[in-house]
């Protein structure tokens, strides 16, 4: 199978079921800016300490496909289909969620508190969560507005909202583990 179709240069793309739709359509911006996150957060991942987290990071990349795949599929009853036969896995639902919400608690339970805004940055591996943590916000953005034309589970805006958090307190435990204080603003 070849990378490249040709199918998308008159400025068309496939969505996971098969409709054909234009490429700046709501729905294809919104499941790119999913990508993008999914993407931003591989690039965290490859900061050091390579080993922070990773499992956890790897499971919320993992959700992000399975979230990307539902944006991109219009018809739900292709796409429970589509998950039944073993591609991706169950939609992400109240379960991952919960997961989210175990980690920022288990993770901002070791960090001091937090009473005012700070500045996103510190190590590299840091500043890319933090990168991370706002293309997820604009990411659930995206999902909100598709959700007011297309049915749209409001678990995917549940799961990218705790994401941002979570994402948050990662940037700030890895900087605490590291020696650097957050910076305030």
């Amino acid at each position: 199978m070849k990378i490249y179709t040709k199918t998308g240069d008159t400025g068309e793309t496939g969505l996971f079921g098969g409709e054909r739709v234009p490429k700046d359509q709501l729905r294809v911006a919104v499941y790119g800016d999913v990508d993008e996150l999914n993407s931003a957060i591989g690039a965290a991942m490859a900061q050091a300490p390579a080993d922070f987290e990773r499992a956890l990071l790897l499971e919320i990349q993992r959700d992000l496909l399975t979230i990307g795949a539902e944006l991109a599929s219009p018809d739900r009853a292709k796409l429970a289909a589509a998950l039944r036969g073993g591609v991706g896995s169950a939609p992400v639902g109240e379960s991952r969620v919960a997961a989210l919400e175990q980690a920022i608690d288990r993770l901002d339970a070791a960090l001091p508190p937090l009473k005012n805004f700070i500045l996103p940055g510190g190590t590299p591996k840091a500043a890319a969560l933090h990168m991370a943590r706002s293309v997820c916000r604009r990411a659930e953005r995206g999902v909100v507005s598709l959700a007011r034309q297309n049915p749209i589970s409001g678990e995917i805006v549940r799961y990218l909202n705790r994401l941002s958090d979570l994402l948050f307190v990662l940037a700030r435990a890895v900087n605490a583990a590291a020696g650097h204080s957050d910076v305030k603003w």
